[in-house]
């Protein structure tokens, strides 16, 4: 049960009715809101309606909002409606309708929040990316958490999702892998090597040369590079993605589908090749010049004719190359390939996570997108900013392992998946992020994973001291749905309530705006609240969860335990977060 949901229809019907009475002209209703009021002390609801139609109406703000005021005072499920300000209409709701809410979300269980807004759309979250040439390292930690919730929260928003992982396994630097692969591999028949500037020095590469020189023997030191370095290559590929799939694995993030760009070239071009003549058939590629770029001129700059995609006819700043001088595709041609392999896939909603360094990807991902798809394809990319480390308030800059980055791997094992990604999403991913060790480790308030995890457990600590204390009383949800819930008329609880009906809004508004950080401060309000009215509890025992010479009253705050636990439990679901029953 949506209740936003809900009484945006009630206030856009009570419109109808309005506009019907005058015999108005038909005007645009979807612009209603239905919200939570900034100050919890003005009702359960607040509408715009009368804000955003008096111009059109041709009234007064407040003059409108008076009369849909008077409508709505004619529903039984709302206790009173008050006009503010130049026109905001403030509703609070009677308390049959607030226990008919908490009833119905006890009895949705683990589905309630989920959402048919997504119209089972196909939507493609492309995340991580990572070139498969050494560990992960913190910096593909944010948008790593971030993509796969990001897919976890449009999941529970209706979307058809598949989370996707493109491997840059052409190019150069897969054949400088292959060549520092090569040189471990020597180093495992006993030479003494020197690893050349230019080449990957990284320890990590040592065991991709033993398990070469166990299956090769000394046979690939008489065989010619062009014959060694695609078998070496290749293996050290598959070993670095090994390594890579295990990494993302610790920090729980797990993609549907690996997609090598090695797959988009081929035969007369590939794919890339037959996506480039069917964007010239729609007029989008051309043969030309580019002006030189501003500032210094890169030493590789050639002023000369070549092949580009029209990218500033889809809102791109300029157009883009797609062949390089000797012959070959630009990385971007492959881009363009992808994105069309996706869209023939039948997804409709791209979303790509990318590093802050990747901002200038942006207008041209998006206009590949809006040329390919003729503007059916809606592009997202998402940006993530940097990750820095501290220790107690000082900065971490060297690795113990690497000597020269903090892989992702030491991160999580030193204080634990669920600490990287909570705190990993708990601040917008385009907003720079410190990272303390010390502080996500504490057991405080202050420490929003531990303080929201401390939540879902003590409701399951109340729920199990309830069963041993009370063995009579059943409290199986179908038992605590039927409860009288409209016992729960303390102030502490009415605002429990409020904040477990504002989930489903929550899914949904995250999912539309792609941004599951929405979905950790919720969790970290939704805790707080409920673990303010444990300690009024403390000081003032009528107001307890469990109170043994009241079986009725306690039944029913234990269904609003019921239901706190539910959503913060579900809320975790969305972020990759355990939800403990106890806390050690």
């Amino acid at each position: 049960m949506n209740i936003f949901r809900d009484f945006t229809a009630r206030v856009t019907t009570a419109v109808e009715i309005l506009l019907a009475a005058r015999d108005s002209a038909p005007v645009d209703l979807s612009r209603i809101v239905v919200e939570p009021p900034r100050d919890a002390a003005h009702g359960d609801l607040a509408t715009n309606a009368a804000m955003v139609l008096a111009k059109p109406l041709g009234l007064k703000p407040r003059d409108l909002a008076e009369a849909i005021a008077g409508r709505l005072r004619d529903d039984e499920d709302v206790a009173s409606v008050e006009v503010a300000g130049p026109g905001f209409i403030n509703l609070t709701l009677a308390a049959p309708y607030r226990a008919h809410a908490l009833k119905a979300l006890i009895q949705a269980g683990s589905s309630y929040g989920r959402s048919h807004l997504g119209g089972n759309l196909k939507v493609n979250v492309e995340y991580v990316s990572a070139n498969p040439t050494g560990p992960m390292h913190v910096g593909h930690c944010r948008g790593a958490v971030v993509g796969d919730a990001l897919a976890n929260l449009l999941d529970w928003g209706g979307y058809d999702v598949t989370k996707e992982y493109y491997i840059n396994d052409a190019g150069g630097q897969v054949d400088v892998l292959g060549r520092s692969a090569f040189l471990r591999y020597r180093e495992a028949l006993g030479e003494t090597i020197t690893i050349p500037e230019g080449l990957y020095p990284g320890d990590y590469l040592k065991p991709v040369g033993a398990a070469l020189a166990d299956v090769h023997g000394r046979r690939l030191l008489e065989t010619p590079e062009a014959e060694w370095l695609p078998l070496v290559r290749d293996a050290a590929i598959s070993a670095m993605m090994l390594m890579i799939r295990d990494d993302l694995a610790l920090l729980n993030v797990h993609h549907d589908v690996f997609f090598s760009e090695r797959t988009l070239s081929g035969e007369n071009g590939g794919k890339i090749g037959a996506t480039i003549g069917d964007m010239e058939q729609k007029g989008f590629v051309y043969s030309g010049t580019l002006p030189p770029p501003k500032g210094q001129l890169p030493d590789d700059w050639e002023d000369r004719e070549q092949l580009l995609f029209r990218a500033t006819d889809v809102g791109d700043d300029i157009d883009r190359p797609l062949v390089k001088s000797d012959g070959s595709y630009t990385y971007f041609a492959g881009d363009v390939a992808y994105f069309k392999d996706k869209f023939d896939r039948g997804f409709r909603q791209m979303i790509y996570v990318l590093g802050a360094d990747h901002g200038g990807y942006v207008k041209r991902l998006q206009a590949v997108g809006r040329a390919i798809s003729g503007g059916t394809a809606s592009v997202d990319v998402l940006l993530c900013q940097l990750v820095k480390l501290f220790r107690a308030g000082e900065p971490v800059r060297m690795s113990k392992r690497s000597g020269d980055f903090i892989t992702l791997r030491e991160v999580v094992e030193e204080v634990g998946r669920d600490a990287v990604r909570f705190m990993m999403l708990y601040r917008k991913s385009d907003a720079p992020l410190d990272f303390d060790f010390q502080k996500v480790t504490e057991q405080s308030k202050d420490n929003p994973v531990f303080y929201v995890q401390y939540g879902h457990a003590r409701a399951s600590s109340i729920l199990r001291n309830a069963a041993q204390e009370l063995p009579a009383l059943d409290l199986s949800a179908s038992a605590l749905a039927r409860t009288d819930l409209s016992l729960l008329d303390d102030a502490g609880e009415i605002s429990l309530q409020r904040r477990l009906a504002e989930f489903p809004r929550i899914i949904e508004s995250a999912a539309e705006a792609h941004e599951p950080h929405r979905v950790a401060f919720y969790l970290y309000e939704l805790a707080a609240e409920f673990h303010q009215q444990w300690n009024r509890g403390k000081d003032q025992p009528q107001l307890r969860f469990i109170n043994l010479e009241q079986p009725q009253l306690t039944a029913a705050r234990l269904a609003l335990v019921h239901a706190t636990k539910l959503v913060l439990s579900s809320g975790l679901l969305v972020l990759g977060v355990d939800a403990p029953q106890e806390m050690r």
